[in-house]
């Protein structure tokens, strides 16, 4: 899982890397108008809200600081995945997941395991988004499996033999 995680991380910021800074702020029609930045703050945000409720056991993802300058600068933004990437390894544990739904609390159980699991698969999800952002902004010669789950790459292996 956690290698799986820093892989996945580590392809991101290469990818991030080879697009202009404008290409990454400008929002894109074909992502709503967001931009390849937002997406990138969003996945880092949710990362970092993780990360930061460790320690207390509660991650609350709603709890978000979104911080304009990761999702205008590109650099800052692969730095922060940097950072993940340094702490994102931690031994599992219980821990609480607090999401607010019109306008009422609720409060589950989960664990650490799980909620990196579930940023992983969050990640690549939006790395499928910011796939169809890049095709229409800069046409890079992106790695086949950006944006695609483990899953599907294995499933498509077998599917080959």
């Amino acid at each position: 899982m956690f290698k799986t995680t820093l892989q996945t991380l580590e392809q991101f910021k290469v990818v991030l890397l080879q697009i202009t800074e404008n290409d990454f702020s400008t929002p894109c029609s074909v992502l709503s108008d967001t931009s390849i930045g937002q997406h990138t703050r969003h996945v880092i945000e949710l990362f970092q809200c993780l990360i930061k409720g460790y320690d207390h056991g509660m991650v609350n993802y709603d709890d978000r600081k979104r911080d304009k300058r990761i999702e205008q600068e590109r650099d800052f933004a692969v730095l922060k995945i940097n950072e993940i990437q340094n702490s994102i390894e931690k031994e599992d544990k219980l821990m609480m997941l607090e999401q607010c739904f019109d306008q009422e609390k609720n409060v589950i159980t989960s664990n650490y395991y799980r909620e990196v699991i579930y940023n992983l698969e969050h990640t690549i999800h939006h790395k499928a988004l910011i796939k169809i952002g890049i095709n229409h902004l800069c046409k890079l010669d992106l790695p086949a499996s950006f944006g695609i789950a483990p899953s599907t790459i294995e499933y498509k292996k077998q599917c080959v033999q």
